[in-house]
């Protein structure tokens, strides 16, 4: 079975792939000190509560934070004595090579978002992730990232406004009853909700203008939905689309014998 790895700089995602599915799904906090062995004693107390014997035969990781992989590589070879499949890491052949500029370092996370994206629904993409930072991918007609934009995520702004503003508290990030807000907790909340909404659609807008095409635009990541429901902002949402990219990621080095 395959043990894929997503570590995020809030979250990292443990998920089992049996070969026809996920199996199990697992979320803890990310920190950078967590050890093998923390990371063993949690990941096998929820199997056996789960009820799950999985016999890991391969993994792969994908991580925006550097400092962790080194723990999660002990992880691997400690406790299922195989060496983990790094995205990112010249052992890691990616199915379509990006396009950007020479030198440019892409992180791990916008190109398994671009390998699954361009599996599930073909060319000419924007990924939407709604994660620590609201990132845009786009994805050209070969499969290849091409580049983006980065912007500050959701729960990150709404943190920002809080520490920096004496008077504004700290609030949860919820689809506000109407645009305009009576009370400090209301108008934080329209100002963030609408704001995102806003930005998506112009960075779409702009991103299709610039390209002279018309692109498919899919939402994936932890708040997606939630800006879903409100407006048509994507064609799809895709809500395990890292997993299933660490997946194809994997399937594909393992057909090159990379």
């Amino acid at each position: 079975m395959l043990l894929a790895i997503d570590c995020g700089n809030t979250n990292t995602v443990f998920a089992i792939w049996d070969g026809s599915e996920f199996i199990c799904t697992m979320r803890t906090s990310t920190h950078h000190s967590r050890t093998a062995d923390a990371y063993f004693t949690w990941f096998s107390t929820l199997l056996s509560h789960y009820g799950i014997r999985a016999e890991i035969s391969d993994i792969i990781i994908s991580s925006t934070v550097p400092r962790v992989v080194f723990n999660l590589r002990v992880f691997a070879d400690r406790f299922f004595g195989c060496r983990p499949l790094v995205v990112g890491k010249d052992d890691c052949v990616l199915p379509h090579e990006p396009k950007v500029d020479s030198g440019t370092i892409v992180g791990p996370d916008r190109l398994v978002n671009s390998a699954g994206a361009f599996d599930r629904h073909g060319g000419d993409l924007i990924v939407v992730d709604f994660g620590t930072a609201t990132t845009f991918d786009v994805v050209d007609s070969d499969g290849a990232y091409i580049g983006g934009l980065i912007a500050p995520g959701v729960n990150l702004s709404l943190e920002a406004l809080h520490m920096s503003a004496a008077a504004l508290p700290h609030v949860d990030i919820s689809r506000p009853r109407t645009v305009v807000g009576t009370n400090t907790v209301a108008c934080m909340q329209s100002g963030v909700f609408w704001g995102y909404i806003g930005l998506v659609k112009e960075c779409c807008a702009r991103i299709q203008s610039e390209r002279s095409r018309a692109m498919t635009v899919v939402g994936t990541g932890g708040l997606a939905p939630l800006f879903a429901e409100t407006e048509s902002l994507f064609n799809a949402l895709d809500n395990d689309l890292t997993m299933h990219g660490l997946r194809v990621i994997h399937e594909f080095n393992s057909k090159t014998g990379a």
